[in-house]
């Protein structure tokens, strides 16, 4: 059924609970990365989500969950996808085995600072490229990518990867030939193409999971444009050499029977060993947010205000008229 332990029984799902208030959600960094089922039916138990099989029913309290990956054969009720939105969890259904992605997702905040602050960084060129270049930054350690452009920037990023798959394969064993893989056809790659696809599956759904909790946009990236996701392909893509790509090519070494179930579990550990979640989330503070400004976001603050063009905001929630 999953990729999970443990089961529960009994206590019928009961319809109205009150949802979670924002101050009671359990912060991002510290849920559970992940959880993947498949051929099951979720659904909801007050303010937990059930998710039964043949072989029982499990429990899992939702405002401690980060991403839910739902594969081939599950369905979810609408009072599941209810608790789940409000508790802030992202939903993700992958399809022919975690190739294909869909995901939902509720803030974890009212506030609208980090966005409006992406949104103004993305806007401005210089300052677009001022990102990027951090993002870079965190990947070659020690050196000084201040000056280079995004071309120079890209060359030395496709290297670095070129030289981490070389390395991942001498020391596994694994063959590795190139980066191919049908998104149509999970089982027409080679199988470290495939472990490669599921591994970073479940990054992007974190990824994901931790931008809109956040209140960011997924959209608005800044190395990768043009999709809905762009920022979820930027922030992913500054742990894959780290975690996904590494897990892909030892889980394939094992010779597992099923590729992309094994893979999902041993990303799952690595997660959770290498505290993933919470370094997301200090990463796009500290790429988005001066450091002064860092702890100065309060997703508890439930703030609406008008926008002015010469004093930048009014009080909302009052009348105005002329004279």
């Amino acid at each position: 059924m999953s990729d999970s332990n443990g089961s529960a029984r009994g206590a019928s799902s009961r319809r109205g609970a009150p949802p979670p208030d924002i101050s009671e959600l359990v912060r991002v960094e510290d849920r559970i990365s992940f959880l993947y089922f498949e051929h099951c039916k979720v659904n909801r138990s007050d303010n937990a989500i059930t998710v039964t099989d043949e072989e029982g029913t499990i429990y899992v309290p939702s405002a401690r969950l980060s991403v839910l990956m739902l594969g081939p054969g599950a369905t979810v009720t609408h009072d599941a996808m209810t608790v789940i939105g409000e508790s802030g969890a992202s939903v993700i259904w992958v399809g022919e085995r975690g190739v294909r992605m869909y995901a939902f997702g509720s803030p974890l905040t009212h506030s609208s600072a980090l966005l409006q602050r992406q949104a103004k960084l993305v806007s401005n060129t210089r300052s677009r490229l001022a990102v990027a270049r951090r993002m870079y930054a965190m990947r070659f350690p020690g050196e000084d990518v201040s000056g280079l452009t995004m071309q120079q920037l890209r060359g030395r990023e496709g290297a670095r990867i070129r030289k981490v798959y070389k390395e991942c394969s001498e020391k596994t064993g694994v063959f590795w030939d190139k980066r191919t893989y049908n998104p149509d056809d999970f089982d027409e790659g080679t199988e470290i193409n495939q472990a490669l696809s599921a591994a970073h599956a479940c990054m992007y759904g974190l990824a994901h999971a931790a931008i809109v909790a956040m209140g960011c946009s997924p959209g608005l990236g800044f190395v990768h444009t043009g999709h809905e996701r762009s920022f979820v392909y930027d922030v992913a893509d500054l742990y894959k050499a780290e975690i996904s790509i590494p897990v892909a090519f030892e889980t394939v070494a094992e010779f597992p029977v099923d590729v992309g179930a094994e893979t999902r579990r041993k990303m799952r550990d690595a997660v959770y060993s290498l505290e993933i979640m919470p370094r997301m989330v200090g990463d796009i503070k500290s790429l988005l947010l001066e450091t002064e400004d860092a702890e100065c976001v309060d997703p508890s603050i439930d703030h609406v205000g008008l926008w002015d063009e010469k004093v930048g905001e009014v009080p909302a929630g009052k009348s105005y008229r002329e004279g």
